[in-house]
């Protein structure tokens, strides 16, 4: 089958977020949360390092509804259950939906960092991706000094199924870094 032809819940809910797809009019809370946390999202991300408007923002949120309206990348924003607030972004990216597999990618308001949301956000995205997607494979990927983005696979009892020496270059490109790979993965039913 066709990815875009494969239908699956566009949003859901944990005990504390509404987790759904990117919607157009979703640039000027992402712009908030983004100016509210550049200086710890430019130690990690390569498009913080780049001057946006709100107006780029919300170019970047229409294509990402797009893209996950024909299944090329699923973005996910998470909102705060109760106050309908921002809280951060996630998502399903570089998919492989021949096996199928998908790698787990996130982000938080710093002023919202240290309560759980991102952890319970990546639990759940995972869970949609065995269950709604039928996953094989989810992986997290991350710079192996990145200690609070690898606690998240940690906590949530990835594996930790290597680092990769000298994999990439550090966001502003002085420095050689290594990647760690976390995956969760479910196990064959039948043998090859």
């Amino acid at each position: 089958m066709k990815p875009i032809l494969i239908d699956f819940p566009e949003e859901f809910y944990t005990k504390r977020l509404f987790i759904r797809k990117p919607m157009p009019g979703d640039g000027k809370s992402v712009y908030d949360a983004m100016q509210a946390s550049l200086p710890e999202l430019k130690l990690w991300m390569s498009w913080a390092l780049n001057e946006q408007t709100e107006q780029d923002v919300e170019a970047n949120m229409r294509n990402a509804h797009a893209k996950f309206l024909t299944r090329e990348d699923l973005r996910f924003h998470l909102f705060n259950r109760e106050t309908g607030g921002f809280i951060g972004s996630s998502g399903l990216h570089r998919i492989n939906w021949d096996v199928p597999k998908f790698e787990i990618g996130y982000w938080i308001d710093s002023r919202l960092s240290g309560k759980g949301y991102m952890t319970e956000a990546t639990e759940a995205i995972t869970e949609f991706a065995f269950t709604e997607l039928k996953a094989k494979r989810v992986e997290i990927r991350c710079d192996q000094v990145n200690s609070k983005s690898r606690a998240i696979p940690e906590r949530l009892g990835f594996t930790l199924e290597g680092i990769l020496k000298n994999d990439s270059l550090s966001v502003d490109g002085v420095d050689l870094r290594d990647t760690c790979i976390y995956a969760k993965i479910k196990r064959k039913t039948r043998p090859f």
